[in-house]
Order: structure tokens, then sequence, then C-alpha cells
């Protein structure tokens, strides 16, 4: 890699001199404008507006119009009088937490490498970075331009990413998302069941560029005099079928489950499972839910009346056991037992 740019970075009264690299690239092929007939490459020439002759480079300015049609030119010279307070100087203003920077400020990723005298303050300032969670927010001028940007950590290297200024991102009007969207529970709990169908730890290695694959191909073949291999097919995009909301969820989650090898009718995780449970049942048609109760009722009324017959049952006191029949031998002697006894009374009366 080729350095781009050398400067320091700053924060406090510590300096670590450092140079910048680009930590991206785009693999796109390029194609010129060509003549169709032979071959012959396209060659625009920089012409005057006024006087119709090609101007050479070094005679080329910028020029800006306002709106009212006046036009200034600048030049060289003009530019290099911009004040440009950072200069060579990658100047630490703050540092803030990480989550307090929308990623919609991203812009371009450049890599830092240290000079090799300045390897430990590099450290340090990487070091600090990454055990406090924060990114240093900094100044630098590339380009002949001040860029904001920010100093965060990856795989051990500090790595500068410019941000776009404020003013810079568009703001999002649409009355569309003004009005009330009257959403279903179950069309929310399906949305959260297909999430979870298609739930993964992201790993950027496991994608490729198709297209750009294809296409570096068929390059390769016109090169070689061969003929092109012939073109994948194209899975079919979204039906056309006209569908409601929920049913496309519960079809999507089948299509995403099946996709990976797991049951459709109830594979996944089990957050997945319950979702589809509890979606499957809220949704369940109005016309079919009374049999249900009325099944519950029976089934309720069964219940309570075995509960009835076991109270009564137990409340009822056991009959008491009937005092059996005096036998006739037992009831003569004790007539005579009585018979006796009155006999001996009277003879003891008349003996007094």
């Amino acid at each position: 890699m080729r350095a781009i740019w050398k400067g320091a970075v700053s924060f406090g009264l510590v300096n670590v001199p450092v140079r910048l690299f680009a930590a991206t690239q785009e693999h796109d092929i390029r194609f010129h404008q060509v003549h169709r007939e032979d071959g012959g490459r396209i060659r625009m020439k920089r012409t005057c507006s006024i006087d119709g002759e090609e101007v050479p480079y070094d005679q080329i300015a910028k020029g800006y119009e306002s709106a009212d049609g006046r036009l200034v030119i600048l030049t060289d010279e003009d530019f290099a009088g911009l004040p440009l307070a950072t200069g060579r100087e990658i100047e630490v203003v703050e540092f803030v937490p990480v989550e307090q920077v929308d990623p919609i400020l991203y812009g371009r990723t450049y890599y830092l490498e240290p000079e090799s005298r300045a390897a430990k303050p590099y450290v340090l300032l990487r070091e600090a970075l990454e055990t406090t969670q924060r990114l240093a927010v900094v100044k630098v001028a590339m380009r002949q331009r001040e860029s904001l940007a920010v100093l965060r950590v990856r795989d051990k290297v500090i790595v500068l990413q410019t941000l776009l200024w404020p003013d810079e991102v568009r703001q999002a009007s649409f009355d569309v998302l003004e009005q009330d969207v009257d959403l279903r529970p179950q069309e929310l709990t399906m949305a959260q069941s297909l999430i979870e169908s298609l739930a993964s730890d992201f790993e950027p290695d496991e994608f490729e560029d198709e297209y750009a694959t294809a296409l570096s191909e068929l390059v390769d073949a016109k090169l070689e005099g061969a003929a092109p291999a012939p073109a994948a097919e194209v899975e079919a995009g979204a039906s056309t079928e006209v569908v409601d909301l929920l049913t496309a969820l519960q079809r999507s989650v089948e299509r995403a489950r099946t996709s990976r090898g797991e049951d459709a009718g109830g594979a996944g995780t089990p957050a997945a499972k319950k979702a589809a449970a509890r979606a499957a049942d809220t949704d369940t048609p109005t016309e079919t839910r009374p049999a249900r109760k009325t099944a519950s009722k029976a089934a309720a009324s069964k219940t309570a009346a075995s509960k009835t017959a076991a109270k009564k049952t137990a409340k009822e006191p056991a009959p008491a056991a009937k005092t059996p029949a005096k036998t006739p031998a037992k009831t003569t002697a004790k007539k005579t037992a009585d018979k006796s006894a009155s006999a001996k009374k009277t003879a003891a009366r008349k003996s007094a």
C-alpha cells in the first residue's frame, strides 16, 4: 500500500507521527468508451464554450456560478491562502461514546500507521480508546479541505473514518410515515418469528459479489475467445399474487426455514417456535372460536359436576349402625331374674 498522507495525531501534549493508507478498495471492473466498429478509444476534448477552442490542462481553473448567474474564478493560489488550522495535524477535539455517532455520518476509512519512533504513544492511544469504549473526534485537512473524522480501533490498528458534516445529511420527510398504521398483534409476532428464523452472526467472509465474479469470468472468456458460460438462473422475485401481509409473513418464515434445512412446520429456534405458535393461535378464524369455547365449557361442566358429587359425598354422614333386635332367650332370662329379685324383697319385708 502507498501512503496518501503524512502527519501526526495530536491529543493533549502528545503527538503521534503517522502515515495514512486507504483501508478499502473497490473491485469493480472499469470499462472504457470505445468505437463499436474498430475498438478505438473515445477521447473527450476540453473545449471552451465561448470560442470552441481546446483548452490545455494548465489553463483550466475552478469556477463557481451563483444562483443569479454570476461567475467567480478561483486559482490554486486562492485555495492555498485559505486557513486550515489542522494543517498536517490530526487534532483530537473530544472523546465520545461509540453509540453516539450515527453510522449515517461515516464516510471513507483509512488506516493509521505509526512511525517507528512513535509505537509507544500509538499503542497508548489505542489501548485507551478500547478501554474507555470511546471514539476520538478529530479534525484533519486532506485534499485541500478540512474534514471531520473519528479515530477507532480495528484489529490492533487505529482507523481514521471521515464523517459528513451535519448539514450534509438530508432530513427524511415522508408524509406516508405520518399516517397512523394499524398493525395486528399476530402480524408483529410473525414478523418477529421471521427475524428469528433468519437470525445469525454476521460473517462478511461468507458473502460474495456474485455479479462481479460472473462479470470477471465473462471478460476472461472473451479474452480467450471462448464462448461465455451460460448465466446462472436467478431466483424469481416475490410473487405478484395479492396476499395479505400475515400470509406473506407466514410463507416467508416457511421459506426461510426450508432454505436452512429445517422443518417448516415448527423447526427453528425456540423463540421462533413460540412466536409462530402465538401467531397461529391469535389468527384463528372467528367462526372456529365458538366451537373451541363450547368444548371448553362442556369440559368445565363435567369437571364441576364431578367436584359437586365429591363434595356431597364428603358432607353426608355415614349411616348409623342399627341395633340388633333382642333375641327371645335373652328376654325370658331377664324376666325370670326380675321375678326372683321381687320375691326376695317380699320375703324380707314379711320377716321384718
